[in-house]
């Protein structure tokens, strides 16, 4: 299945578009990371990891998830 990840520092945001029902729900919570309009449409680097696990954790047909990054 295709996957895309946007890095934010300690957090990785990935959107897997075949999952997306287009809800909009990320669009709603988090307007200045989601923008369907733009390319790339997520902009990670434009809320605190808390604020994207928060919206990420709404994401009704689970398209949106996160992992932690862990430095080595």
């Amino acid at each position: 299945m295709e996957t895309h990840e946007y890095p934010n520092g300690d957090i990785t945001v990935i959107w897997q578009p075949q999952k997306c029902i287009h809800s909009a729900v990320c669009v709603k919570m988090l307007p200045k990371v989601y923008n369907p309009k733009d390319r790339p449409w997520i902009k990670a680097e434009n809320a605190t990891p808390g604020e994207l696990k928060e919206q990420i954790d709404q994401c009704p047909s689970g398209a949106l998830s996160y992992k932690f990054n862990t430095q080595k």
